[in-house]
């Protein structure tokens, strides 16, 4: 069996008992070599596709246990239907982008400024689902220069901790056992057994599973589980902010999400006066992976 990576200490703010195991599936290895409480951006991993020159990129950031493939196949399509560059990029403790104990907004937020202006992709038009669509709205409210426009996808800038679930995935996860000896398959198969405890949607395991990875004969999560936990009230939370962002911005909505409330719209204007909000029907908290073909098409019409 595998030995565990390192003991869990500190529980999650309102898990059970039960949550307090050690991970039993480890993490991998911070590629980091960065500590402490220093804030400091990490090269992140990403994906370019070309386009004009001319236009503002496209750049996709992707939500909390996600990657930037889960924008492939929408990056693909908009770069031949729009004509533009498309980026896609790994946060930090996710993907193929470098550990780092850090995992706030401000240093999130600071990984994507450097990485923008490194590959001379702004101004941009910025898009983030979730906790992206976050560290693209800090983006812009620190620096507005940088976002030509902004697309954030189901989340607002006020505080989500009372409707979500992912305190809950990740004491899921830390608990998954997969012995050494399995193949792939069968490890994701185990794997998906033991999250089905927990989470009921097979969906969300699939996409949780996206994290589970083959490292030296040893089944990893990629995402970095300590960190996540460490910091996820401020994942679920937003910096408070008394700057206002004056681009273009689109506020893209599930129909089928609780994610942004009514309540929140006054905080949303206050920030961002040039908001429209539009909702896709019958999409969840992940709308492009629900229905993609609208997706596309509202940033294509807010592109317009």
């Amino acid at each position: 069996m595998l030995r565990w990576a390192r003991a869990w200490r500190l529980p999650l703010r309102g898990l059970g008992p039960s949550s307090l195991s050690a991970s039993r599936v480890p993490f991998a290895p911070s590629s980091s070599g960065r500590s402490g409480t220093e804030r400091r951006s990490v090269l992140l991993s990403y994906k370019l596709l070309d386009g004009e020159a001319a236009r503002p990129a496209l750049v996709f950031l992707h939500g909390l246990f996600g990657s930037k493939t889960n924008f492939n196949s929408i990056a693909k399509a908009l770069a031949q239907q729009t004509g533009r560059r498309v980026l896609t990029v790994d946060a930090r403790n996710h993907g193929e982008s470098p550990h780092s104990p850090d995992m706030s907004y401000e240093a999130m937020s600071q990984d994507v400024q450097d990485l923008l202006t490194q590959l001379g992709l702004v101004p941009c038009v910025l898009v983030g689902h979730s906790m992206g669509g976050r560290t693209a709205m800090l983006l812009a409210l620190q620096r507005p220069e940088l976002v030509e426009r902004l697309i954030a996808v189901d989340i607002s800038p006020v505080e989500t901790t009372s409707n979500s679930d992912f305190p809950s995935y990740m004491a899921a996860m830390r608990a998954v056992d997969v012995p050494d000896d399995m193949s792939r398959s069968s490890a994701r198969k185990l794997a998906d057994q033991q999250l089905s405890t927990v989470i009921q949607d097979t969906a969300v395991r699939q996409f949780l599973l996206t994290n589970l990875v083959e490292v030296d004969g040893r089944f990893v999560w990629r995402v970095n589980l300590e960190a996540l936990a460490q910091h996820v009230d401020k994942i679920l939370a937003f910096p408070p902010r008394q700057e206002s962002y004056p681009g273009p911005t689109l506020f893209l909505l599930g129909g089928n999400s609780q994610y942004v409330h009514p309540s929140h719209h006054s905080e949303i204007r206050r920030l961002f006066p040039q908001a429209q909000m539009q909702t896709v029907p019958n999409a969840g908290h992940w709308i492009h992976a629900d229905c993609p073909q609208d997706f596309m098409a509202a940033i294509r019409g807010f592109l317009a």
